[in-house]
């Protein structure tokens, strides 16, 4: 166990079944996005301030595993192109509030398929998307030969 591990432990304890479901977990934590809405009509739906240890420390785990060769890592550089480091800092400290709960509530055993195997599964979601989209506007795809 990493020394984060053991800080996020020592301030939310082993037991964490006082959070009925993994979004009473993040929404504790300040990592799930609010919804102020007026109307009928989204005002706001950015995260709140926090001076919760635990989410600090998430974040900090978040900015060190955007470096590695990892999936988590993957995800982290393709949010930080779209949508910018700060948004993606909180999107992936979510995500790994997700494995920490899922890990302590339930011991549910995380094995990272690698950044290669993000990719990949990334592209086919936007091939398939692709697809979908030129057949609802009546045209085909076509893989050009020697091209990967």
């Amino acid at each position: 166990m990493r020394l984060n591990d053991l800080s996020s432990v020592s301030e939310c304890g082993t037991d964490l079944s006082r959070w009925p479901s993994v979004k009473h977990f993040t929404s504790w934590l300040s990592l799930a996005p609010g919804c102020k809405i007026s109307g009928g009509k989204v005002l706001s739906s950015r995260t709140r301030k926090s001076n919760n240890p635990v989410a600090a420390h998430l974040r900090l785990a978040a900015v060190t595993v955007g470096r590695t060769d990892t999936a988590i890592g993957a995800f982290y550089r393709r949010l930080a192109a779209r949508i910018g480091k700060a948004k993606a800092v909180t999107a992936t400290a979510r995500k790994i509030a997700v494995l920490f709960y899922n890990t302590m509530r339930f011991g549910i055993d995380y094995k990272d398929p690698g950044a290669d195997y993000y990719e990949s599964a990334y592209r086919d979601r936007v091939l398939k998307q692709l697809h979908r989209r030129a057949a609802n506007f009546g045209f085909r795809l076509e893989a050009v030969k020697g091209v990967s």
